[in-house]
């Protein structure tokens, strides 16, 4: 029996591990290995939404936050959303992310979920959670936060956008979420030549913290550039 997407990008995060070199107080942290029910809820959401053939625009985020995919290993979800709006409850944990919050806004005005993640599949060049040592304890850290850093997971993540590639997506455009994370998926694009078209959209964190009065101007762009 072929594959459907989901297989495949289930195969991807069952798989994923990062046993390369990191710059002085940063860890990688992968959300399948530290909670089993994060296996769990993973698999759902994709045989879900993506149990199907069709090609996708590709989405691309920064690297996992420790409460959204870093907890339901589903970018830009946290549990909330995942039970509220896809009804798959996660028992181990519940989580609040504000990036989750635009984003459902977004995909809600869109069309709802299914159609959403009929079209567009999200990740992220880096696909699992990074978190930084400082007094305060580990908290996030974003792969371009430090030039070691990104020098260290650079290959990584060129390697992690081909097999994402690999999938199905439409390679013409992509959609990047971020202006700091689009110079350097720019820098990545030079060396690998894996999109024709980079289009850039605002993080949905920050304009959820923000540009929050304006949030309904940024609903538009994004749905203007993803239904072109």
């Amino acid at each position: 029996m072929n594959k459907t997407f989901a297989d495949h990008v289930i195969d991807f995060n069952k798989n994923i591990s990062y046993t390369g070199n990191l710059p002085e107080g940063f860890e990688v942290l992968n959300p399948y290995l530290d909670n089993p029910e994060t296996l769990m809820v993973m698999q759902k959401f994709y045989h879900q939404y993506y149990d199907d053939s069709v090609r996708r625009k590709f989405m691309i985020g920064i690297n996992p936050s420790r409460h959204g995919a870093g907890v339901t290993g589903v970018p830009f979800t946290d549990t909330k959303r995942l039970e509220n709006v896809c009804g798959i409850t996660m028992k181990s944990a519940h989580t609040h992310e504000v990036s989750s919050v635009f984003m459902y806004d977004m995909i809600e005005e869109y069309g709802g979920a299914d159609l959403f993640y009929k079209d567009v599949y999200i990740n992220s060049p880096f696909p699992l959670a990074i978190v930084r040592r400082t007094r305060n304890g580990w908290l996030n850290a974003n792969y371009y936060d430090d030039k070691e850093l990104f020098k260290s997971v650079k290959d990584f993540m060129i390697e992690s956008l081909k097999k994402h590639l690999s999938l199905n997506l439409d390679a013409s455009e992509v959609f990047i979420l971020g202006k700091k994370n689009a110079e350097f998926i720019s820098k990545l694009n030079k060396e690998a030549k894996l999109f024709d078209t980079l289009t850039v959209l605002e993080h949905p964190r920050y304009i959820q913290q923000y540009k929050s009065k304006e949030k309904q101007l940024y609903i538009d762009k994004y749905i203007l550039a993803l239904k072109k």
